[in-house]
């Protein structure tokens, strides 16, 4: 009863931080755009730019911790458990899509160089940098774990790293009259949000693909399971990772014997301990098999 509550206590704090971060980004983002037109500056614009797609991806992230609450049915037996991973998927998408457009457009204004009201910039910045710090602090630790909060958590560290590049632009505009960074800033900024993007966005493809997780190696489950005395093989294995939390197997076991079914449930325990303690595969369905004619292989492709 106790972790029950505690589990809704923390998604409960998880929802009511995200919406603060919304918030915050939503008047960041308007300010932003308002001081991007007056100053003329592009980097600000393109901050502002960032800003708008990390209130996209706040939300997506919301709705998606909220879908991933609810309870399976007949017709949907996972739930909405993918719903934070497709959120993610859509979050690291959006951040690569908005850096192109930002180097498209550093690299346009590097043909045509405008001078910038500076001071506009410093001060919108500093605004910036406070404001997403906030938000990064509140969702730090429910990043850790979470692919969904961590696609959120980076949209907001990265604008808050891009918005100190704004900040150091500004003063470089202020006192050396080098306008040239400001397409400078934005190019790097971009380049930066695709290198955070790519990762994540390569991470949460893996899991929509059902790909066997990386940091599960097939070949030592099999390994380890033969090794139990009355197991021949094991085949027909397929492994995937649901969410952040959870991980799947499924396979065929041949056995040497013909076992009872209260002999199997005992093997079986054995079995979900050490896929359990040495590979963190916590949801296991095993088929089990006696002298059954069919392919033998670890990996059948239907």
């Amino acid at each position: 009863m106790s972790h029950t509550h505690n589990h809704s206590h923390h998604h409960k704090e998880k929802g009511r931080n995200l919406i603060i971060s919304i918030f915050l980004n939503i008047v960041i983002t308007v300010v932003q755009v308002i001081g991007g037109l007056l100053s003329g500056s592009l980097s600000l614009l393109s901050d502002a730019l960032h800003n708008f797609s990390d209130v996209i991806s706040l939300i997506v992230s919301y709705i998606a911790s909220v879908l991933a609450k609810k309870k399976a049915s007949t017709n949907k037996t996972f739930g909405y458990k993918r719903a934070e991973i497709i959120a993610a998927f859509v979050n690291a998408a959006a951040l690569i899509i908005v850096a192109v457009i930002l180097i498209l457009e550093g690299i346009e204004r590097f043909k045509n160089p405008q001078e910038i009201e500076s001071n506009l910039v410093i001060w919108l910045s500093l605004v910036a940098i406070f404001a997403n710090g906030f938000s990064v602090l509140l969702l730090k630790n429910d990043a850790k774990g979470n692919m969904n909060m961590k696609s959120a958590y980076l949209h907001l560290l990265t604008d808050m790293l891009a918005s100190f590049a704004v900040l150091i632009g500004g003063l470089l505009m202020k006192f050396f009259k080098m306008y040239w960074v400001d397409p400078t800033l934005t190019i790097a900024i971009a380049l930066y949000l695709i290198y955070m993007g790519y990762h994540l966005l390569v991470e949460s493809t893996r899991v929509l693909m059902l790909f066997t997780p990386g940091s599960i190696e097939v070949q030592k489950i099999v390994d380890e399971i033969c090794k139990i005395d009355v197991v021949k093989n094991i085949h027909h294995v397929h492994i995937w990772q649901l969410n952040d939390d959870e991980f799947h197997l499924e396979a065929h076991i041949d056995f040497n014997v013909d076992i009872k079914v209260s002999e199997f449930d005992a093997i079986l325990e054995n079995i979900e301990e050490i896929l359990y303690h040495n590979f963190g595969i916590n949801h296991v369905n095993i088929q089990p098999e006696y002298g059954k004619c069919d392919s033998k292989n670890i990996i059948v492709q239907d």
